[in-house]
C-alpha cells in the first residue's frame, strides 16, 4: 500500500513510500542552499527499505553525502549521508503533495541567511538536526 508518493518535474523518476515518514526538518546549511539554488531546504526522511523508486536517479557525491537529481528536468530529489544508512531523505518538492510534511524543526540554525523569517514555534539546532 502506498502511503505517501514524490516525482521530479517531468515524471521520469518518481518514488513510494509504504510507512509514515521518520523527519520532516528545514535545513539552512550552506550545502542544502547551494544544492536547491532557494534560501533554505526542506525534506521528509524515509527508511530505505520503505521506499519503491521508479527510474534511476543521478547521484553527485561530496563529503560522505550522495546528491539525487534527475538528469532529464534537473529536478533535485534529495540526498543520503553515509553517516546515516539505510535512510533517504527526500527534498520536499519532490513530493507529489508537499502540504501533508510540514516540517517539525529547523537544522542549521546558526547559519540561517538573516533576511529569512519563518514565524514559528519549531525547534532549532545550531546543527545538524538528527544526530549522526
Amino acid at each position: 500500500m502506498t502511503l505517501h508518493s514524490g516525482s521530479c518535474r517531468c515524471g521520469l523518476i518518481s518514488a513510494e513510500a509504504s510507512a509514515e515518514p521518520f523527519w520532516r526538518s528545514y535545513c539552512h546549511c550552506r550545502d542544502c542552499r547551494k544544492q536547491t539554488g532557494a534560501p533554505v531546504m526542506a525534506f521528509v526522511g524515509f527508511r530505505d527499505g520503505d521506499l519503491t523508486w521508479h527510474g534511476e536517479p543521478k547521484t553527485w557525491r561530496a563529503g560522505g553525502v550522495e546528491r539525487r537529481f534527475c538528469d532529464h528536468c534537473g529536478s533535485q530529489i534529495g540526498y543520503r549521508d553515509d553517516k546515516l544508512p539505510g535512510e533517504t531523505y527526500l527534498s520536499l518538492g519532490f513530493m507529489d503533495e508537499p502540504e501533508r510534511y510540514a516540517p517539525t524543526m529547523h537544522a542549521f540554525e546558526k547559519r540561517r541567511l538573516p533576511f529569512l523569517h519563518i514565524a514559528d514555534d519549531l525547534p532549532r539546532f545550531e546543527g545538524f538536526s538528527i544526530e549522526r
